[in-house]
């Protein structure tokens, strides 16, 4: 008699259901949809933007299928993908540059279906569909910023030499103006200019009725240098802000001089992708200017939440690119502030400015590149948008040095926890070494995903519809008990897919393809085995025992072999390799479950109660 015991079967059924309950989900498609959020963590979305963008649909004859806060997001639902885009356009324009619109695709999966954690499988860019940015790097200001640190490092290097010198300038075509007292004193700087920076500038001396000067201009080599640089620190950059939105598969790479390429498949919150990833924000640490300060070495800014500015010099102690760590907190008054940790080099030149400057104030300038919408009419009665480049700075905090500050302090003055939580976020992951600016934005089609599924689920089918055909003919009522285990694999494979968020891309449907021949491949073996058992000469149930106890090793052999190699490409590859590794890894799995417990339990059902059995219709 063939029989589990009952602790087995019931196993088998729980997991079973386990799999049913989990890979449900992916039979309720998502809703198209547009989600709301602020340009910046000050900018607040309630009911009333709400409202403003379902009146401009309303107004441009789109009815939604819904429009609400769905958690914390607030979601407008479009009937297909066509008003969904026109409907982006539509709600962009109304609520202006404070507001990010952006596309999105809302589950539908039923409330208690995702009370037990259920959802439904990711879809990688090719399948679903996905955000894609093509952002540019301003190489040019990244340029100019190192010019403004190269002004500071030579008033330092002058000051200590004590050369006198009138006044250090950028001019605007990238020349760093140096003006002497007198050509003495001109001479003695350009020597000693030449020693500490021998090979990144040309030098030219200029005499005039203004002055004496020297004439830095940076050498080729070095600006292709800090070009190159520029880019691939901002590469990085984005990189660790996608790693903090934990995007599965996410594609960033370099394209061309000074551009990027982005694409997050399946993001749930494309709003704050766009809003963290455009993002541009910078600190910049600098001393309040003193009473006798010359204009020329002073700035004024507003403070970014108060009506008052303040005047604070030019030359910069620390950037937000030498912040090694940030994270949000509060203070004692219950306030949002951003606790800082500088690397070692922002530390010591912290702690050397801050020693002399004890009782003086110390601002903290918030510095922000945007791009900005402005629509114009044409006289053809279309609406064409232009994109203007804007540079916000504001003062967030000014306050008094009590002593000598070194690697860690804190800032204060921020408008809300969310912005301090995000402003955190993008010193954590890295500033940017230059502004960085979204070119172009886009979804992959949802024609093309469609049409991608749809020929991956054909593949699927069709290679189904073969298996399951031969193993009808050939092994009879066997066939179709396999062909039974065939189909709770898939069921399996989609719900321990879904369970582990993996992303399901054009090749891991090829993984699942692969994965319906080798679990069918298992039965064959065992079906094979019976064959020669009875063959031998056994009865039909000590010929199903034995055919299923000896091809065990071979299975688990074969299996074993295949996971190892499927391990290994999860490890060296990359993007779609990974996600076939993935897809192959999990079927491996599902398949020696479904081929070797299932199956043994359908044909103990069938056939393992009965003592009289003559033969077996294999």
């Amino acid at each position: 008699m063939n029989q589990f015991p009952l602790w087995k079967n019931l196993l088998i059924v729980a997991l079973l259901a386990i799999g049913f309950l989990y890979a449900a989900p992916n039979l309720f498609p998502d809703d198209p949809a547009i989600q709301l959020a602020g340009s910046r963590g000050s900018v607040v979305v309630d009911q009333a933007v709400l409202d403003r963008a379902d009146q401009a649909l309303s107004e441009a004859g789109i009815t939604p299928k819904s429009s609400a806060f769905e958690g914390q997001l607030p979601i407008i639902r479009l009937a297909d993908a066509e008003a969904q885009l026109k409907a982006k356009a539509i709600v962009q324009q109304a609520l202006g540059d404070d507001y990010l619109v952006a596309l999105n695709l809302a589950e539908t999966t039923p409330d208690w279906l995702a009370s037990l954690g259920a959802g439904p499988m990711k879809l990688g860019l090719d399948l679903r569909g996905g955000v894609h940015f093509l952002m540019e790097v301003d190489l040019d200001t990244a340029i100019s910023q190192r010019l403004d640190v190269y002004s500071g490092e030579i008033k330092r290097i002058l000051r200590e030499d004590r050369i006198r010198y009138r006044a250090i300038d950028v001019d605007k075509d990238g020349t760093l103006s140096v003006r002497f007292r007198d050509a003495e004193a001109r001479d003695a700087g350009e020597s000693r200019l030449r020693t500490q920076y021998a090979t990144e500038f040309t030098y030219r001396s200029d005499d005039s009725d203004d002055g004496f000067f020297v004439r830095l201009n940076l050498a080729e080599a070095r600006v292709a240098e800090l070009e190159a640089n520029a880019v691939e620190q901002n590469l990085t950059t984005l990189r660790n802000r996608v790693n903090e939105l934990g995007v599965s598969e996410p594609l960033v790479q370099r394209q061309g001089k000074g551009r990027i390429l982005i694409q997050l498949p399946g993001v749930q919150d494309t709003a704050a992708a766009k809003r963290v990833l455009g993002a541009t924000a910078n600190l910049d640490f600098r001393l309040e200017a003193q009473a006798d300060a010359r204009s020329s070495e002073t700035e004024t800014f507003r403070f970014r939440s108060e009506p008052r500015s303040a005047i604070i010099e030019r030359d910069v102690i620390v950037t937000g690119s030498q912040v090694a760590g940030a994270s949000a907190s509060f203070d004692e008054n219950g306030r949002a502030q951003v606790n800082i940790d500088l690397d070692g080099p922002g530390g010591r030149a912290m702690n050397r400015v801050t020693r002399d400057a004890v009782g003086r104030r110390m601002a903290v300038l918030f510095i922000e590149y945007r791009v900005a919408n402005r629509y114009v009419d044409k006289p053809d009665g279309t609406v064409e948008t232009i994109r203007e480049r804007k540079v916000e700075k504001s003062i967030i905090s000014l306050a008094t040095i009590q002593s000598a500050l070194g690697n860690s302090f804190r800032i204060t003055g921020l408008d809300s926890p969310q912005e301090a939580s995000e402003l955190a976020l993008l010193l954590r992951a890295g500033a940017l070494a230059a502004p960085i600016y979204f070119v172009e934005e886009r979804t992959v089609g949802p024609s093309l995903g469609a049409a991608n599924i749809e020929a991956g689920t054909l593949s699927v089918m069709a290679g189904l519809a073969l298996v399951v055909i031969f193993m009808l003919v050939y092994y009879k009522a066997f066939g179709l008990i396999a062909n039974v285990a065939l189909g709770l694999n898939l069921v399996m494979l989609v719900s321990i897919m879904s369970m582990l968020s993996a992303t399901l891309t054009l090749p891991g449907i090829a993984g699942i393809v692969l994965t319906v021949g080798m679990a069918v491949d298992a039965n064959v073996l065992i079906f094979s085995r019976i064959k020669e058992e009875l063959a031998r000469g056994l009865n039909p149930q000590q010929a199903i025992k034995g055919g299923f106890d000896r091809a065990f090793v071979t299975i688990f052999d074969a299996n074993l072999t295949t996971l190892i190699v499927a391990i290994i490409l999860f490890a060296v590859g990359t993007g779609p390799v990974q996600g076939f590794a993935v897809t192959l890894s999990v079927g491996i799995i599902t398949s020696m479950f479904t081929a070797i417990w299932v199956t043994r339990a359908l044909v103990n059902l069938v056939y393992g109660h009965r003592s009289s059995l003559k033969r077996l219709s294999i």
